[in-house]
């Protein structure tokens, strides 16, 4: 199955919210597998915020790395390998060998992150290769607003902001 058409497929709700949290620092890959990136997204969420499975799934691990929290959940029916979603800096709520359902509480946000506020750090894995969990995200579909001219100047709609033709 292609990735494209499973993530359309999957839909998954978000780790923390609702509403969708503010994302601190989105996914930058690496341009190669030791090079420097960022490896999934920032969310904004405070100490204490319930971390929720985003479907169902196995917990395959809830235990420290590096001194801090992670939990990871292994997507059923996601391809060979499946997917791997992982949160951290958390204390998992559950065990590893758990098998959890969509919007079940898995763990909750640790302090001491490395955001400058607090946050929940989500990454998405097939395998060794890391993908941008924000395309598990459920989310609005997108609209297009009419164009309305006025003199010297377009605005998609009611409230926007003035476009200035030739996009200067």
């Amino acid at each position: 199955m292609y990735l494209s058409a499973l993530l359309l497929t999957l839909g998954l709700l978000w780790p923390v919210g609702p509403p969708p949290p503010e994302i601190l620092r989105g996914w930058q890959p690496p341009p190669g597998p030791y090079a420097a990136g960022h490896r999934g997204v920032d969310l904004a969420a405070p100490p204490g915020t319930p971390v929720l499975a985003p479907a169902d799934g196995t917990v395959t691990f809830a235990g420290p790395v590096g001194g801090r929290g992670v939990l990871t959940l292994t997507l059923p029916d996601t391809g060979a390998p499946p997917l791997r979603t992982t949160f951290g800096p958390v204390t998992p709520l559950v065990r590893a060998g758990t098998r959890v359902r969509a919007g079940t509480p898995v763990a909750r946000v640790d302090p001491g992150t490395h955001c400058r506020e607090s946050c929940l750090h989500w990454g998405l894995r097939r395998g060794d290769r890391y993908l941008n969990p924000l395309a598990l995200t459920r989310r609005a579909p997108s609209r297009l607003l009419p164009l309305t001219a006025g003199p010297g100047r377009l605005t998609a709609g009611p409230g926007s902001p003035p476009v200035r033709p030739g996009g200067r």
